[in-house]
């Protein structure tokens, strides 16, 4: 049995950026203004997650985001250690990574329904840079709040991934831009001692 590679790209690497990937999960599917893309440049290796916050329609909530298209995918990733993004430009404000293991069935009015998302919060820097994610740094959420009970991630099936910039109680707010070149998952040995872990 062959053993799996030290790093596997879910986007950019070996694994190009397609904006078919991705679709726009908004804060307007409960009556905000909020928006969201997810820009490939055919030209560039990279995208930018980029849209607009807004927190007045809402009364200083709100949530703009990107996620995975596909009720069908699945990633094994029990034999990696975390996640890498590789950041290559960033606003300095702060982005939320979402992983989920269970997608349910629309509900009669057309709607996704809620599940538990395994959540990472991080600040981009502006000069970009590689942040690693080790999955105890994950954080189990249902509609925004965080679960303790909640079972552990499914690594052996991941189906979704999303990028999301949300208000963090009315902290931010306005336009918002992520240049990002890939989302890999790694293993420990890998990280270099010159990086942060």
């Amino acid at each position: 049995m062959s053993s799996s590679p030290s790093q596997i790209f879910l986007f950019g690497g070996n694994k190009p950026w397609s904006a078919t990937d991705w679709t726009d999960s908004d804060d307007r599917v409960r009556g905000g203004s909020s928006y969201s893309e997810l820009t490939c440049e055919p030209s560039s290796p990279t995208v930018v997650f980029h849209g607009n916050l807004d927190t007045k329609t809402l009364g200083g909530a709100g949530f703009a985001s990107q996620r995975t298209t596909g009720e069908d995918r699945n990633w094994d990733l029990s034999s990696y250690d975390g996640i890498t993004l590789d950041i290559k430009r960033s606003d300095g404000k702060k982005y939320t990574l979402i992983l989920k293991d269970e997608l349910l069935p629309k509900s009669s009015n057309g709607r996704e329904q809620s599940t538990v998302g395994w959540d990472y919060d991080f600040n981009g820097d502006n000069d970009g840079g590689k942040v690693f994610v080790h999955w105890n740094d994950f954080k189990a959420t249902y509609r925004g709040r965080e679960m303790k009970e909640a079972q552990p991630l499914d690594l052996k099936h991941v189906k979704r991934v999303s990028l999301m910039m949300r208000s963090f109680f009315g902290s931010q707010e306005g336009d918002f831009s992520l240049s990002i070149t890939s989302i890999s998952a790694f293993r420990k040995g890998e990280i270099r001692t010159d990086e942060p872990s």
